[in-house]
Protein backbone atom coordinates (compact mmCIF):
# COMPACT_ATOMS: atom_id res chain seq x y z
CA UNK A 1 0.00 0.00 0.00
CA UNK A 2 2.67 2.10 1.09
CA UNK A 3 4.38 1.78 -2.45
CA UNK A 4 1.40 2.08 -4.39
CA UNK A 5 0.48 5.54 -2.51
CA UNK A 6 4.28 6.64 -3.41
CA UNK A 7 3.71 5.45 -7.02
CA UNK A 8 0.20 7.66 -7.26
CA UNK A 9 2.23 10.76 -5.66
CA UNK A 10 4.85 10.52 -7.88
CA UNK A 11 2.59 10.58 -11.29
CA UNK A 12 0.15 13.15 -9.77
CA UNK A 13 3.62 15.05 -9.25
CA UNK A 14 4.65 14.52 -12.57
CA UNK A 15 1.77 15.61 -13.99
CA UNK A 16 1.20 18.31 -12.32
CA UNK A 17 4.31 19.66 -13.41
CA UNK A 18 3.96 18.67 -17.29
CA UNK A 19 0.17 20.49 -17.10
CA UNK A 20 0.84 23.16 -14.94
CA UNK A 21 4.05 24.33 -12.84
CA UNK A 22 6.51 23.93 -16.34
CA UNK A 23 4.01 26.23 -18.61
CA UNK A 24 3.29 28.30 -16.04
CA UNK A 25 6.66 29.45 -15.17
CA UNK A 26 7.70 29.49 -18.94
CA UNK A 27 5.09 31.75 -19.52
CA UNK A 28 5.83 33.62 -16.07
CA UNK A 29 9.35 34.09 -17.59
CA UNK A 30 7.74 35.84 -20.73
CA UNK A 31 5.97 37.99 -18.86
CA UNK A 32 8.61 38.91 -17.38
CA UNK A 33 10.57 39.59 -20.45
CA UNK A 34 8.00 41.12 -22.18
CA UNK A 35 6.82 44.11 -19.78
CA UNK A 36 11.18 44.34 -19.01
CA UNK A 37 12.03 44.97 -22.84
CA UNK A 38 8.56 46.50 -24.34
CA UNK A 39 8.01 47.66 -27.43
CA UNK A 40 10.75 50.20 -27.76
CA UNK A 41 13.65 47.82 -26.99
CA UNK A 42 11.90 44.59 -28.21
CA UNK A 43 14.91 43.23 -29.38
CA UNK A 44 17.20 44.31 -27.09
CA UNK A 45 18.80 41.99 -24.33
CA UNK A 46 20.25 44.88 -22.22
CA UNK A 47 17.45 46.14 -20.26
CA UNK A 48 16.71 42.34 -19.40
CA UNK A 49 19.98 42.26 -17.99
CA UNK A 50 19.97 45.36 -16.12
CA UNK A 51 17.26 43.75 -14.21
CA UNK A 52 18.27 40.51 -13.67
CA UNK A 53 21.12 41.94 -12.41
CA UNK A 54 19.65 44.65 -10.22
CA UNK A 55 18.11 41.63 -8.89
CA UNK A 56 21.21 39.51 -7.76
CA UNK A 57 22.58 42.43 -6.06
CA UNK A 58 19.52 43.06 -4.29
CA UNK A 59 19.73 42.13 -0.36
CA UNK A 60 17.20 39.60 -0.02
CA UNK A 61 18.83 37.83 -3.06
CA UNK A 62 21.55 36.75 -0.44
CA UNK A 63 19.11 35.39 1.97
CA UNK A 64 18.07 32.06 2.66
CA UNK A 65 14.36 32.50 3.78
CA UNK A 66 13.93 35.40 1.11
CA UNK A 67 15.03 32.76 -1.54
CA UNK A 68 12.79 30.04 -0.42
CA UNK A 69 9.84 32.34 0.04
CA UNK A 70 10.54 34.06 -3.52
CA UNK A 71 10.60 30.26 -5.08
CA UNK A 72 7.75 29.09 -3.38
CA UNK A 73 5.34 32.23 -4.81
CA UNK A 74 7.07 31.70 -8.26
CA UNK A 75 5.78 28.52 -7.73
CA UNK A 76 2.62 29.39 -7.11
CA UNK A 77 1.83 31.98 -9.47
CA UNK A 78 3.07 29.23 -12.09
CA UNK A 79 0.77 26.67 -10.86
CA UNK A 80 -2.22 29.32 -10.93
CA UNK A 81 -1.46 30.96 -14.52
CA UNK A 82 -1.41 26.83 -15.74
CA UNK A 83 -4.42 26.09 -14.30
CA UNK A 84 -6.15 29.38 -15.70
CA UNK A 85 -4.64 28.03 -19.08
CA UNK A 86 -6.18 24.34 -18.23
CA UNK A 87 -9.91 26.25 -17.29
CA UNK A 88 -9.80 28.39 -20.42
CA UNK A 89 -8.52 25.29 -22.46
CA UNK A 90 -11.56 23.48 -21.09
CA UNK A 91 -13.51 26.81 -22.98
CA UNK A 92 -11.93 26.36 -25.94
CA UNK A 93 -12.59 22.51 -26.35
CA UNK A 94 -16.63 23.52 -25.42
CA UNK A 95 -16.47 26.16 -28.45
CA UNK A 96 -15.04 23.26 -31.12
CA UNK A 97 -18.06 20.78 -30.09
CA UNK A 98 -20.76 23.12 -29.12
CA UNK A 99 -23.44 22.44 -31.34
CA UNK A 100 -25.77 24.90 -32.96
CA UNK A 101 -27.45 27.44 -30.82
CA UNK A 102 -27.07 31.02 -31.31
CA UNK A 103 -26.63 33.36 -34.45
CA UNK A 104 -22.92 33.08 -34.45
CA UNK A 105 -22.91 29.73 -34.56
CA UNK A 106 -25.34 29.29 -36.89
CA UNK A 107 -24.11 31.88 -39.06
CA UNK A 108 -20.34 29.50 -38.71
CA UNK A 109 -22.05 26.18 -39.58
CA UNK A 110 -24.43 27.67 -42.44
CA UNK A 111 -20.95 28.97 -44.02
CA UNK A 112 -19.22 25.60 -43.71
CA UNK A 113 -22.51 23.78 -44.94
CA UNK A 114 -22.25 25.66 -47.77
CA UNK A 115 -18.84 25.00 -48.67
CA UNK A 116 -19.08 21.01 -47.90
CA UNK A 117 -22.25 21.32 -50.64
CA UNK A 118 -20.47 23.10 -53.22
CA UNK A 119 -17.40 20.78 -52.45
CA UNK A 120 -19.64 17.83 -52.99
CA UNK A 121 -20.78 19.07 -56.44
CA UNK A 122 -17.68 19.21 -57.64
CA UNK A 123 -16.68 15.86 -56.57
CA UNK A 124 -19.78 14.81 -58.05
CA UNK A 125 -19.39 16.39 -61.18
CA UNK A 126 -15.97 14.86 -61.60
CA UNK A 127 -16.71 11.75 -60.61
CA UNK A 128 -20.07 11.28 -63.22
CA UNK A 129 -17.22 12.71 -65.85
CA UNK A 130 -14.84 10.00 -64.93
CA UNK A 131 -17.24 7.30 -65.08
CA UNK A 132 -18.08 8.31 -68.24
CA UNK A 133 -14.73 8.38 -69.64
CA UNK A 134 -14.32 4.96 -68.26
CA UNK A 135 -17.14 3.82 -69.85
CA UNK A 136 -16.43 5.18 -73.03
CA UNK A 137 -12.57 4.30 -73.09
CA UNK A 138 -11.36 7.62 -73.09
CA UNK A 139 -7.82 8.74 -72.82
CA UNK A 140 -8.21 10.85 -70.40
CA UNK A 141 -10.20 8.83 -68.31
CA UNK A 142 -7.02 8.20 -66.02
CA UNK A 143 -6.92 11.89 -65.48
CA UNK A 144 -10.21 12.28 -64.57
CA UNK A 145 -10.21 9.74 -61.97
CA UNK A 146 -7.81 11.59 -60.01
CA UNK A 147 -9.47 14.87 -60.78
CA UNK A 148 -12.06 13.50 -58.72
CA UNK A 149 -10.32 11.97 -55.99
CA UNK A 150 -8.85 15.46 -55.39
CA UNK A 151 -12.21 16.56 -55.12
CA UNK A 152 -13.15 14.08 -53.03
CA UNK A 153 -9.73 14.84 -50.41
CA UNK A 154 -11.22 18.78 -51.03
CA UNK A 155 -14.72 18.01 -49.87
CA UNK A 156 -13.35 15.65 -47.00
CA UNK A 157 -10.89 18.33 -45.56
CA UNK A 158 -13.84 20.48 -45.06
CA UNK A 159 -15.91 17.61 -43.25
CA UNK A 160 -16.52 13.67 -44.05
CA UNK A 161 -20.08 14.33 -43.89
CA UNK A 162 -22.47 17.36 -44.44
CA UNK A 163 -21.59 20.06 -41.82
CA UNK A 164 -23.85 19.97 -38.64
CA UNK A 165 -21.11 22.21 -36.28
CA UNK A 166 -19.70 25.44 -36.01
CA UNK A 167 -16.15 24.39 -35.99
CA UNK A 168 -14.71 21.09 -37.77
CA UNK A 169 -13.41 19.51 -34.89
CA UNK A 170 -17.25 19.32 -33.45
CA UNK A 171 -18.21 17.48 -37.04
CA UNK A 172 -15.25 15.28 -36.80
CA UNK A 173 -16.23 13.83 -33.46
CA UNK A 174 -19.80 13.80 -34.29
CA UNK A 175 -19.31 11.96 -37.93
CA UNK A 176 -19.22 8.25 -36.21
CA UNK A 177 -22.68 8.60 -35.11
CA UNK A 178 -24.16 9.39 -38.73
CA UNK A 179 -21.87 7.25 -40.22
CA UNK A 180 -22.77 3.99 -37.73
CA UNK A 181 -26.79 5.30 -38.16
CA UNK A 182 -26.22 4.59 -41.90
CA UNK A 183 -24.24 1.50 -41.89
CA UNK A 184 -25.93 -0.24 -38.95
CA UNK A 185 -29.10 1.25 -38.10
CA UNK A 186 -27.38 1.21 -35.02
CA UNK A 187 -27.82 4.18 -32.16
CA UNK A 188 -24.58 5.10 -31.31
CA UNK A 189 -25.23 7.30 -28.36
CA UNK A 190 -27.31 5.00 -26.85
CA UNK A 191 -24.60 1.84 -27.59
CA UNK A 192 -22.01 3.96 -26.16
CA UNK A 193 -21.25 2.98 -22.47
CA UNK A 194 -22.06 -0.68 -23.36
CA UNK A 195 -19.67 -1.02 -26.15
CA UNK A 196 -16.85 0.51 -23.53
CA UNK A 197 -17.58 -2.17 -21.31
CA UNK A 198 -17.00 -4.70 -23.84
CA UNK A 199 -13.87 -2.89 -25.74
CA UNK A 200 -10.54 -4.48 -24.61
CA UNK A 201 -8.37 -2.08 -21.77
CA UNK A 202 -5.96 -1.98 -25.22
CA UNK A 203 -8.69 -0.08 -27.05
CA UNK A 204 -9.78 2.12 -24.01
CA UNK A 205 -6.18 3.06 -23.97
CA UNK A 206 -6.16 4.35 -27.30
CA UNK A 207 -9.50 6.09 -27.45
CA UNK A 208 -8.36 7.59 -23.41
CA UNK A 209 -5.29 8.78 -25.68
CA UNK A 210 -7.05 10.15 -28.47
CA UNK A 211 -9.47 12.17 -25.77
CA UNK A 212 -6.47 13.57 -23.91
CA UNK A 213 -4.74 14.91 -26.83
CA UNK A 214 -8.27 16.55 -27.92
CA UNK A 215 -7.67 17.98 -24.76
CA UNK A 216 -3.97 19.17 -24.43
CA UNK A 217 -4.81 20.54 -28.11
CA UNK A 218 -7.59 22.81 -26.57
CA UNK A 219 -5.00 24.06 -23.86
CA UNK A 220 -2.50 24.71 -26.03
CA UNK A 221 -4.62 26.96 -27.78
CA UNK A 222 -5.54 28.43 -24.46
CA UNK A 223 -1.66 29.47 -24.05
CA UNK A 224 -1.49 30.89 -27.51
CA UNK A 225 -4.30 33.43 -26.48
CA UNK A 226 -2.01 33.92 -23.06
CA UNK A 227 0.91 34.75 -25.07
CA UNK A 228 -1.13 36.83 -27.66
CA UNK A 229 -2.30 39.38 -24.44
CA UNK A 230 1.83 39.94 -23.93
CA UNK A 231 1.70 41.60 -27.29
CA UNK A 232 0.73 44.80 -25.29
CA UNK A 233 4.02 45.06 -24.32
CA UNK A 234 6.34 43.01 -26.46
CA UNK A 235 5.06 42.86 -30.17
CA UNK A 236 6.61 39.37 -30.65
CA UNK A 237 4.55 37.38 -28.30
CA UNK A 238 1.73 37.96 -30.63
CA UNK A 239 3.83 35.52 -33.13
CA UNK A 240 4.40 32.94 -30.25
CA UNK A 241 0.78 33.12 -29.85
CA UNK A 242 0.09 32.48 -33.32
CA UNK A 243 2.05 30.00 -33.81
CA UNK A 244 1.20 27.86 -30.17
CA UNK A 245 -2.77 28.56 -31.30
CA UNK A 246 -1.93 27.15 -35.38
CA UNK A 247 -0.44 23.97 -33.28
CA UNK A 248 -3.24 23.66 -31.19
CA UNK A 249 -5.83 23.58 -33.67
CA UNK A 250 -4.02 21.03 -36.21
CA UNK A 251 -3.22 19.35 -33.13
CA UNK A 252 -6.46 19.50 -32.33
CA UNK A 253 -8.09 18.56 -35.76
CA UNK A 254 -5.89 15.40 -35.55
CA UNK A 255 -6.81 14.05 -32.17
CA UNK A 256 -10.79 14.69 -33.68
CA UNK A 257 -9.84 12.65 -36.40
CA UNK A 258 -8.00 9.89 -34.67
CA UNK A 259 -10.72 9.51 -32.15
CA UNK A 260 -13.27 9.53 -34.19
CA UNK A 261 -11.87 6.64 -36.45
CA UNK A 262 -11.51 4.54 -33.09
CA UNK A 263 -15.03 4.94 -32.11
CA UNK A 264 -16.29 3.79 -36.02
CA UNK A 265 -13.65 0.68 -35.43
CA UNK A 266 -14.58 -0.32 -31.89
CA UNK A 267 -18.30 -0.46 -33.63
CA UNK A 268 -17.18 -2.65 -36.52
CA UNK A 269 -14.68 -4.69 -34.38
CA UNK A 270 -17.15 -5.36 -31.37
CA UNK A 271 -20.62 -4.55 -32.74
CA UNK A 272 -21.08 -8.15 -33.07
CA UNK A 273 -20.16 -9.07 -29.83
CA UNK A 274 -22.56 -6.57 -28.09
CA UNK A 275 -25.02 -7.70 -30.07
CA UNK A 276 -24.22 -11.39 -28.76
CA UNK A 277 -24.10 -10.29 -24.98
CA UNK A 278 -27.85 -8.72 -25.71
CA UNK A 279 -28.91 -12.06 -26.88
CA UNK A 280 -29.92 -10.78 -30.27
CA UNK A 281 -28.78 -13.28 -33.09
CA UNK A 282 -25.77 -12.20 -34.82
CA UNK A 283 -24.03 -15.27 -37.42
CA UNK A 284 -22.10 -13.16 -39.34
CA UNK A 285 -20.65 -8.94 -38.91
CA UNK A 286 -22.94 -6.55 -37.93
CA UNK A 287 -25.95 -5.45 -40.40
CA UNK A 288 -28.76 -3.46 -40.26
CA UNK A 289 -31.05 -5.85 -39.02
CA UNK A 290 -29.23 -6.75 -36.33
CA UNK A 291 -28.24 -2.82 -35.20
CA UNK A 292 -31.38 -1.83 -35.33
CA UNK A 293 -32.15 -5.20 -33.12
CA UNK A 294 -29.34 -3.84 -30.79
CA UNK A 295 -31.11 0.05 -30.62
CA UNK A 296 -34.08 -1.72 -29.73
CA UNK A 297 -33.03 -4.19 -27.07
CA UNK A 298 -30.93 -0.98 -25.74
CA UNK A 299 -34.09 1.47 -25.59
CA UNK A 300 -35.78 1.89 -21.99
CA UNK A 301 -39.52 2.72 -21.91
CA UNK A 302 -40.16 6.14 -20.48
Amino acid sequence: MTAFVSALGDKLAERWLALLAVPGLIYLVALGTATTLGQRHWHDPAPLRARLDGLAAAPGAHSPGVIAVAAVAVLAGAAATGAAAQALGGWVEQAWLIDVRGPLTRRLAARRLRRWQQADGRYRAALVAAGRARIGHADDAGALADEAERHFAARNRIGPTAPRHAFRTGDRIAAPEQRVWRAYHLDLAVAWPHLWLLAPDGTRAELDGARTALASAARLVAWGAGYAVLAVWWWPAALIGALTAATGVTRGRAAAASFADLVEALVDLHGRDLALALGVECEGGLTRTVGEAVTRALGKPD
